[in-house]
């Protein structure tokens, strides 16, 4: 399978220089915010939205995006419900999910008990949800928690239905193990800017460099995450070879305070959309002062 991916539409967003790629829990910290807040990130000028499904056990992130996860499934979200919201959305971004494998493959094991007490077949693992994904409109998926050895049958799904497959690569990620991630890995490479999980941070690391050296020969969009939250940040990032960048904790912080100071839903978008505008022009800077570097060679 070429690493070049099945979605046309996230190839798309990575054709015409650094991709912006927001992410924001749904559902957070209700349903009709949680539309406000995503449909700002795109009119921001995001290439790419990231959706989290919340999972109960989310292992791969910090206390921001797990306070996130509790706002969201106390409100009431749940796969279908998720569904339903991505239906609704009024975006021009590929969408893409972000969740936990259980949810995944439980959804079809959902599928299987309903259509065997109807009498229908069912489908078999990740594919009732894969399906569904791309009914609603879904582009990909981002699964934190799948190793690559056992992410066969996601990926023949994922083919199946033209959904793209993500894979998280970490500074450490080397090898062997390297290579069969991206073997299997569609649409963008998620790069690990630091070891940990999730958050904010006043810097961005250095591991980031060595990372994409170690990425430059796939042929797969790399795009940087883990800690970036200013346009400094997307600049630098971008300038050092990162095809683009994705941001999540910053966004959700700024969710997590309109919550903790009961602020209107559109202060919280504006807010939203300014950072969004931010990160998205640094981006664009580190991506002209890289290209001018390499035409001054």
């Amino acid at each position: 399978m070429p690493t070049t991916g099945n979605s046309e539409a996230i190839a798309a967003a990575f054709a015409d220089g650094p991709a912006y790629v927001p992410y924001l829990a749904v559902g957070d910290p209700d349903y009709e915010s949680s539309l406000a807040y995503v449909e700002a990130l795109d009119r921001g000028g995001a290439d790419v939205i990231e959706l989290g499904l919340p999972f109960s056990e989310p292992i791969a992130e910090g206390p921001t995006i797990q306070g996130a996860v509790v706002r969201s499934l106390s409100a009431g979200m749940t796969p279908d419900r998720f569904f339903e919201f991505v239906e609704e959305l009024d975006v021009d971004a590929p969408l893409v999910c972000m969740t936990y494998y259980n949810l995944i493959y439980q959804y079809g094991s959902e599928a299987r008990s309903a259509s065997e007490s109807s009498g229908d077949a069912a489908s078999d693992g990740p594919r009732a949800f894969v399906e569904k994904a791309a009914e609603v409109g879904l582009e990909g998926f981002v699964v934190p928690d799948l190793p690559a050895e056992e992410a066969d049958p996601l990926r023949e799904a994922c083919d199946e239905f033209g959904l793209d497959l993500v894979f998280i690569v970490a500074p450490t990620t080397k090898g062997e193990r390297l290579e069969r991630i991206m073997s299997r890995v569609s649409g963008y490479v998620y790069v690990q800017a630091r070891l940990g999980t999730t958050g904010a941070k006043s810097d961005v690391a250095d591991s980031t460099t060595e990372s994409l050296d170690r990425l430059r020969g796939y042929d797969v969009p790399k795009a940087v995450g883990f800690g970036i939250s200013t346009g400094e940040h997307a600049e630098r990032i971008v300038a050092g070879g990162a095809d683009g960048i994705i941001v999540g904790s910053a966004l959700v912080d700024i969710v997590a305070d309109g919550v903790e100071n009961d602020l209107a839903t559109e202060a919280v978008a504006d807010r939203l959309e300014s950072l969004s505008r931010e990160l998205k022009a640094g981006a664009e800077r580190g991506y002209a002062a890289r290209t001018k570097a390499a035409e001054s060679r």
